[in-house]
């Protein structure tokens, strides 16, 4: 993922912010903002046989503690024509593979529980509910839970 899909990448974002169960955001941020927030070597785009920018996903560290350092936390979006054709699944393996080539041995998201098909997408690829955490935060005027999620690596002790 690079500027050159920065609009694109926002757009999505935006899409799922609006759609009020994807994220506590309210606005995406800017590119500059979002590039320096997220792990360079754990980003992703889905592109199409022209180019369009599908989906993406990134991760960002959960920590600067030692202990936490094969920690990430990642986000996945897909535009919403885009949806139910399997790019989200594909970036998420493409984000397995490169944290495991990383020695990452956790990823790690946090799901609206109303978000059915991001719990259901991220337990086909192998990830467990750890649990809810209840009433975490506000969006737009009520508490919502999340749902923590993570993917343990099988081959990283």
């Amino acid at each position: 993922m690079s500027a050159e899909y920065a609009s694109d990448v926002l757009a999505i974002y935006q899409a799922g912010i609006d759609e009020g169960n994807a994220t506590f955001e309210t606005a995406a941020p800017t590119w500059q903002a979002f590039d320096a927030a997220k792990l360079p070597e754990h980003r992703f785009v889905a592109l199409d046989a022209h180019g369009t920018v599908l989906g993406w996903i990134a991760a960002t560290k959960v920590s600067d503690r030692c202990a936490y350092a094969g920690v990430v936390e990642h986000s996945v979006y897909v535009a919403p024509a885009a949806r139910g054709r399997g790019v989200a699944s594909a970036l998420l393996r493409a984000l397995i593979d490169s944290t495991e080539a990383a020695g990452t041995w956790t990823i790690q998201s946090r799901i609206f529980p109303e978000n059915a098909a991001g719990l259901a997408l991220h337990q086909s690829i192998g990830f467990r509910v750890i649990g809810t955490r209840e009433r975490i935060g506000r969006h737009h005027g009520r508490w919502r839970d999340v749902v923590l999620v993570e993917r343990r690596s099988p081959t990283i002790a």
